[in-house]
């Protein structure tokens, strides 16, 4: 069980992290019992047992009939990763490196907004735990909690990047950008697919949205631009946060398409205010939008469908990637997003190209079960549950993660409804 005492673990370069399963075997002992069952299905179980109707309608409900959620899933299943054995991974390393940041895997937390409704600390105790772990921390513009606050819960070293959500209103938008890059933001993560949430049933059955009942708006209005406009329209924000609340997600998520001739704006903007860091587009699955975004000189893309919370009936997300590689690969930072649930679909997401992997609801479940602790258990046994899979199938380093590895089948999809 990864003995505590192997000499190699001295010489690793990253932590070994397989102990965390050691050390939740051994809580037995001590009569104790680890948190809860990481199991992503277990994770959902209990998760719907903490939440409130609403927390849990906003976190697992999907747009339409949640095909693309499950393709998403689906096409995970057709790859198969294909073991070496007796190679000396006694030294294994799972670091990698994004935008000049050495990480220690190549996992981070995907922007999540309205954390509020999922525990009452929201992006704070997700945030720490990110600096903890050196994993990267994606702040989203609709999170519950200041930028500053979110920064300094993060830490001196914690890597961590701002997903934009573009208001119609670009005194704002520089605002944002301005408070994310002095508070340790260091990369822009521009979200495509969003103008306006995806038919979710359940949320409007329930007319299930934090915003226009006042919660979950933090961000927004703590903006000193944000505040100016609320003046401006004689809302007084601690008087009627419902108001306010409401003015600000209908300025983000406002139901107006963006077009590409805004994107030269927005990315000269960025480089101005953070002396040139990177700037990313999220939500390219088209293999002409990714060679768009390489027109466009945009230094990073994620590979995602928003976890099938958008549009209904899309491409899954893996495929997408598979694509989108064999396109640019070689042009431009390629990351994943979307139905990432354990250890071995990062792997084949890596595989087929990504440099980088997102997750999000897994956090969210131990968010939402467990509060700060929650999050620790989920990410530091999908890192541990990482280790493992390279400790026994051979693999030494992150960088062998490639299309050789799997055993990749014909796309065949059975989706049910």
């Amino acid at each position: 069980m990864s003995d505590p005492l192997n000499p190699n673990i001295q010489k690793r370069s990253t932590p070994q992290w397989a102990l965390y399963q050691r050390e939740n075997f051994w809580k037995a002992n001590e009569g104790l019992t680890p948190p809860f069952n990481t199991h992503p299905k277990a994770l959902e179980e209990k998760a719907k047992e903490k939440l409130s109707l609403g927390g849990w309608y906003y976190a697992s409900s999907n747009a339409g009939l949640s095909t693309t959620h499950t393709a998403n899933r689906q096409a995970f299943y057709r790859h198969q990763i294909i073991p070496r054995m007796l190679v000396d991974t006694n030294l294994r390393d799972t670091t990698t490196e994004i935008w000049g940041h050495k990480v220690s895997a190549p996992i981070g937390f995907a922007p999540i907004g309205i954390n509020v409704i999922y525990n009452s600390s929201a992006e704070i105790p997700v945030a720490k735990v990110a600096g903890e772990l050196n994993l990267p921390y994606c702040l989203s513009t609709a999170g519950s909690t200041a930028i500053e606050d979110v920064g300094a819960a993060n830490g001196d070293k914690g890597p961590r990047f701002f997903q934009l959500y573009m208001p119609h209103d670009d005194e704002l938008t520089i605002s944002l950008m301005e408070r994310a890059w002095k508070s340790g933001f260091d990369a822009l993560i521009l979200t495509t697919d969003t103008w306006q949430l995806g038919w979710r049933h359940d949320d409007v059955a329930n007319s299930n949205y934090a915003f226009y009942r006042g919660m979950g708006a933090g961000l927004g209005l703590s903006n000193p631009v944000f505040q100016k406009r609320c003046r401006e329209k004689g809302i007084d924000i601690k008087k009627d946060p419902v108001a306010a609340s409401t003015l600000w997600i209908d300025s983000i998520w406002h139901g107006r398409a963006w077009s590409w001739e805004k994107i030269p704006w927005l990315i000269q903007q960025w480089k101005r205010i953070s002396n040139g860091r990177p700037f990313a587009l999220k939500g390219i699955q088209s293999v002409a939008d990714a060679k768009k975004a390489v027109e466009y000189g945009v230094d990073g893309i994620v590979v995602s469908n928003h976890a099938g919370r958008q549009v209904d009936g899309a491409i899954a997300s893996l495929d997408a990637l598979e694509k989108i590689v064999d396109a640019v690969g070689d042009k431009i930072y390629i990351m994943f997003d979307s139905g990432v649930r354990g250890a071995s679909d990062v792997v084949k997401a890596l595989a087929l190209g990504a440099k980088f992997v997102f997750v999000g609801r897994l956090w969210v479940w131990g968010l939402s079960i467990m509060g700060e602790e929650g999050v620790r258990h989920v990410m530091k046994s999908l890192l541990a549950d990482l280790d493992i899979l390279m400790a026994v199938g051979g693999f030494t380093n992150v960088k062998e993660f490639d299309r050789s590895i799997l055993e990749s089948y014909p796309k065949s999809y059975n989706i049910l409804e």
